[in-house]
């Protein structure tokens, strides 16, 4: 071995046994702790209950029709609204202004001073342009004070409804309503409540 080579070799032994010396200088005490976090959502599960409100046939001018059916909060999350809104197809123009909702009420909203009514009288054609709340207690103040449940739909909860729809007879020819038909759909929007703290 030429003397470059062993002065190369004993600079970095030198190096080692420093850096050995070294580590043992600066040794000190540990503890190690692990913190194990989970963040879970939790869930919005409307239900519709029946999924069919009505289905009739062979209704006249001046036929009404009344349905009850729950709105089912099977979530693990608080519903702060239920947006309903209303489309519908018709096989003869104009139907939808002859069929008309008569009410729809929230019971579970309601007090002794009156109905928690979502809807008051109004054509299918008038609802297919507005939103209602159908969680919302409408039922009347008195002084201040309100009864029935509060508005909005708690986790595991659910609220009765009740529904009546008329076959408008405006005294008037409605021959062309003769046959005709209309599918209407009714869409249940749920949500959720304000963040909060945890």
């Amino acid at each position: 071995m030429n003397l470059k080579k062993k002065l190369a070799m004993g600079i970095a032994t030198g190096a080692l046994a420093v850096s050995m010396i070294g580590g043992g200088t600066y040794a000190y005490f540990n503890d190690v702790e692990t913190s194990t976090n989970t963040f879970a959502a939790g869930t919005l599960d409307l239900a519709v209950n029946p999924e069919t409100i009505i289905d009739v046939k062979n209704i006249k001018p001046g036929d009404w029709m009344y349905r009850g059916f729950k709105l089912e909060n099977n979530g693990t999350l608080d519903i702060s609204k239920v947006l309903l809104t209303t489309e519908f197809t018709e096989s003869v123009a104009g139907f939808g202004d002859h069929i008309v909702v008569e009410f729809l009420i929230n019971e579970d909203k309601s007090s002794i001073l009156g109905a928690s009514n979502v809807i008051d009288s109004m054509t299918l054609s008038e609802l297919a342009n507005m939103s209602a709340d159908a969680v919302k207690n409408e039922s009347p103040k008195w002084f201040g004070w309100q009864g029935g449940e509060n508005s909005g739909l708690k986790a595991g909860t659910k609220d009765q409804l009740h529904v009546m729809f008329r076959f408008n007879d405006n005294k008037q020819d409605q021959n062309a309503y003769q046959n005709a038909n209309l599918s209407l759909k009714w869409k249940f929007d749920a949500q959720q409540t304000a963040g909060a703290s945890k």
